[in-house]
């Protein structure tokens, strides 16, 4: 009886595994990657309610109508615009299906927008004699003026880097950050270079994680603070920091955190957003779809995936342009010398 017993235990064991691996599993057919791509989303993704509430987005809803597009006989591309049309809806900018010939995107968080940025007339600010440090490009304008352009935080932004720049440019009486454009990179690069503007403990926001395949399984949001930089120098005189629609992901969470460092202004258009940190998953065929699995908020819990609005907004004037100036460097000087 005992034996019995065992055997029974096992084969309840072996079908309610085999049950579970089933239910997860997906073929390698045009259904199958359908299916894969949505559960995968539906498990993982972190803005479902957010993106209900603004946008109308109901992932369900979603499901049905793109699964009458999907047919075994459709070709390979066809199914990857029909999962890029379905992924679109969500209108991220973390969100991305990779193949290896195609990336789906969705931009629209800044293609839809004036860019607020001309290369080649703020090329001119810059000139050819700027100096660089770990990507970030710095000059003294000649109102004594510093202006440091930051295109990316993929670069290995630290503490020595900073400090020199900042030291170079001691003398001036005010700073100008110029942000527009930058995409983002990495989040600790993003808040090192902001650590070198406060002198006390920020609360900046909370961040939460996806902790379950239910939509709502989060973790109990967790205080996330900016410390100030313990090496080098702290910049105390004025500060501008230059935005636009370009302005994603940890370029986003540096103007989170600037906002709230003291004798700091954030100037220009409200920035792209993205405050999901993105992670990857792989569907049955190989491809790659990268989604927004961790929630960043503000200090006030307030989502930023859909940007921060500057303090002071701004739009790049036609007749600047037509003169080669550059309206928002303009403007961030002309602040900063009243500042004085």
């Amino acid at each position: 009886m005992k034996n019995i017993r065992s055997l029974f235990i096992l084969l309840l064991t072996l079908l309610t595994l085999h049950s579970c691996v089933k239910e997860d599993y997906f073929d390698n057919t045009k259904q199958g990657n359908y299916e894969a791509l949505w559960r995968i989303m539906n498990e993982h993704y972190c803005f479902f309610d957010y993106k209900k509430e603004e946008l109308g987005v109901d992932w369900d809803e979603i499901h049905a109508r793109y699964a009458y597009q999907i047919n075994e006989k459709m070709t390979k591309a066809q199914l990857f615009e029909v999962l890029c049309n379905m992924l679109s809806e969500l209108k991220d900018g973390h969100v991305n299906l990779s193949a290896a010939f195609d990336f789906g995107r969705n931009w629209s968080f800044f293609e839809n927008y004036p860019e607020n940025y001309n290369d080649s007339i703020a090329k001119l600010y810059l000139g050819h004699n700027y100096h660089i440090a770990s990507g970030l490009k710095y000059i003294i304008l000649d109102d004594n003026i510093g202006y440091v352009r930051c295109e990316s935080f993929e670069e290995g932004i630290g503490d020595g880097n900073v400090s020199v720049m900042l030291q170079s440019m001691a003398m001036c009486s005010g700073l100008i950050i110029d942000v527009r454009g930058n995409g983002g990179g990495q989040l600790t690069k993003a808040r090192k270079l902001a650590s070198h503007f406060t002198n006390e403990r920020l609360l900046v926001g909370y961040i939460s994680h996806k902790t379950g395949k239910g939509r709502n399984d989060f973790s109990t949001p967790k205080a996330e603070y900016l410390d100030p930089a313990s090496d080098g120098i702290r910049w105390q005189k004025p500060v501008v920091v230059l935005t636009n629609r370009a302005v994603y992901s940890a370029a986003n969470d540096f103007i989170k955190c600037m906002k709230l460092c003291p004798n700091v202004t954030i100037m220009g258009d409200r920035t792209g957003g993205g405050s999901g940190m993105p992670f990857n998953n792989e569907l049955p065929n190989g491809w790659t779809v990268r989604y927004s699995a961790v929630v960043y908020y503000d200090k006030d819990m307030q989502h930023t995936e859909f940007g921060i609005e500057p303090d002071v907004p701004l739009s790049l004037s036609g007749e600047d342009i037509a003169q080669k100036k550059d309206t928002y460097i303009e403007k961030a000087r002309d602040y900063l010398s009243k500042s004085k």
